[in-house]
Parts: structure tokens; C-alpha cells; sequence
């Protein structure tokens, strides 16, 4: 699970605060899980993903002593832009940011818990289908959810996607899982900070696109 274990995400502080520059450094990496899925039609998630990160970060770079935390930034933003947040800016862009890394986190979790199609346990589009109704579907509109169902149909069998996430290395599975339960611990606890903080500070919009 190198593609994993090799990009951990940082342990947070009591306090839940999302440290922007340890962040950014670590999603950075995230964009890379997509080509494991092996279809071409992932790459605009991967796609969204890398832009909104590159959004972040090019206001992060601004200040980084005024932007220490994600919810540095966020704040700034609503003072600054006021009746257009948070349809705006890194705000924005992190608001999307969440979603792609939760379906991240609720893919590796089903099948760190074992979900599968019991008819036909080595393919994942069980697993891909619940982290998209979660995580996704509710914010994308017909045409782009057509999309996501050309994607399952080309989704890599479990056995090969394992193998993906461990850069080629032939892994035993349970030895995979383990690793992916690792993962998870930090990387959960920091996706759902991040919708934490959007909770308190109001900033969620529900649209679709």
C-alpha cells in the first residue's frame, strides 16, 4: 500500500485545526489514487481535484503567516468577500475538495470492511457506487452522474486495484487492507474536520453542477 503508507496525512491537534501547509503537502498526493482506478472517465474527478488544490494553494502562498489554518483562510474570505461567500475563492474550492476526498475515504473504508458483491466479489463497483451516492451523487446533475456510470462500468477489478495502490508490488490482500485501515485513521479524522469546520462556520451550499 506504498501509495498510501508513502503519503500519510498528519496527525491533527486537539484543537481539530487543519494546518494548512502539512495539508496541502499531503493532498498534494491524492490526485495519483484516481490512476489506481484505471479508467480514463476518473480522470475528471482527478481533474476537479487538482484545480481546486492549485486554487488553495495559490491563496495560501499569499500569506502563509495569515493563512496558518484552513479555517484562517476561510474566515478571511467571508470578511473579505462578504454576501458572495462562500461561493468564492479558496472557500470554494476547498467546499469541493471535501467531497472528492471524502469519496476517497468512504471507497478505501468499504473495502477495508469488507463490502462486496457477493456474485461477483473481485470487482469494487459496490464499494465506487457507495462512496459515489455518498459523497458525490446529491451535488452532480443527470448528465454528469451518466458520467460516473460510464466510469463504474470500466472500474479495474479488486485484485488489480490493491496491486495499483501498492505501486506494482505483488501484496498479499489482508496485508493491503491493513494498510489501508492505517491510512485511514489521520485521513479520516481530517476530512471530516474539514466538514466540521464548514458546519460551524455555515459555509456548505448544496448545488449541483
Amino acid at each position: 500500500m506504498a501509495l498510501l503508507l508513502d503519503n500519510q496525512f498528519p496527525e491533527l491537534p486537539p484543537d481539530k485545526s487543519v494546518d494548512t501547509k502539512l495539508f496541502l503537502e499531503a493532498v498534494s498526493h491524492i490526485p495519483l489514487f484516481f490512476d489506481c482506478l484505471g479508467s480514463k472517465v476518473f480522470s475528471i474527478i482527478k481533474s476537479d481535484i487538482n484545480g481546486n488544490i492549485t486554487k488553495i494553494k495559490a491563496v495560501y502562498v499569499q500569506d502563509p503567516a495569515k493563512y496558518v489554518t484552513l479555517q484562517h483562510i476561510l474566515e478571511a474570505e467571508r470578511e473579505a468577500h462578504g454576501a458572495e461567500w462562500p461561493k468564492v475563492g479558496a472557500t470554494l474550492a476547498l467546499m469541493w475538495l471535501k467531497r472528492g476526498l471524502r469519496f476517497i475515504q468512504i471507497l478505501l473504508q468499504s473495502l477495508a470492511d469488507g463490502d462486496r458483491d457477493e456474485n461477483n466479489p473481485n470487482l469494487i463497483r459496490v464499494n465506487i457506487t457507495k462512496a459515489y451516492e455518498q459523497a458525490l451523487k446529491k451535488y452532480h446533475g443527470w448528465i454528469v452522474q451518466k458520467i460516473f456510470n460510464a466510469a463504474l462500468l470500466a472500474a479495474p477489478y479488486r485484485s488489480n486495484f490493491l496491486k495499483a495502490l501498492s505501486k506494482g508490488e505483488e501484496v498479499k490482500e489482508e496485508d493491503c487492507l491493513a494498510n489501508v485501515h492505517q491510512f485511514l485513521l489521520n485521513y479520516t479524522a481530517t476530512v471530516d474536520a474539514i466538514y466540521e469546520m464548514f458546519t460551524n462556520l455555515n459555509a456548505e451550499l448544496d448545488y449541483t453542477v
